[in-house]
């Protein structure tokens, strides 16, 4: 992600989440130490964009969003076996992420990735009020 991304990748976020980032937040996370941000292309246009961090040897997908007209290309999928990468690549061994409980294609794509479930966040998300499902994936047991 370079910083003549931002714009888009904020209107991607506000399609994607009831509570958005804003371009500033995105603008900070920029050049930061443990933070990964990457962009997909489409013919030419951004299309999406995934945010991962870590500390140590623990990462966290932190966002990922596909522009609503794209979704169902693989694009996604595409992306996040990119951030599976990059992550195993920096050492991380545990990846987290959090998804909304009714996100059923997003929960069946990490799903096949091999994410596990391994709790429930009561009420995390607004707008509306839902549980977010906690999964993760071990990425140094092959």
């Amino acid at each position: 992600m370079a910083p003549s991304d931002i714009s888009e990748v904020a209107r991607i976020e506000t399609t994607a989440f009831s509570t958005p980032w804003s371009e500033a937040t995105f603008t900070s996370l920029l050049g930061r130490s443990g933070v990964e941000l990457w962009v997909a292309e489409w013919e030419g246009q951004l299309a999406a964009y995934a945010i991962l961090w870590s500390v140590l040897d623990e990462g966290e997908l932190a966002n990922i969003a596909v522009r609503p007209d794209l979704r169902g290309r693989g694009i996604g999928s595409g992306l996040l076996g990119r951030i599976l990468e990059v992550a195993e690549d920096s050492g991380i061994r545990s990846l987290y992420l959090e998804v909304r409980e009714s996100n059923d294609l997003a929960r069946e794509m990490y799903s096949r990735r091999g994410f596990s479930e391994i709790g429930v966040r009561k009420g995390y998300y607004d707008g509306p009020r839902e549980d977010a499902r906690v999964l993760k994936k071990c990425l140094d047991d092959g």
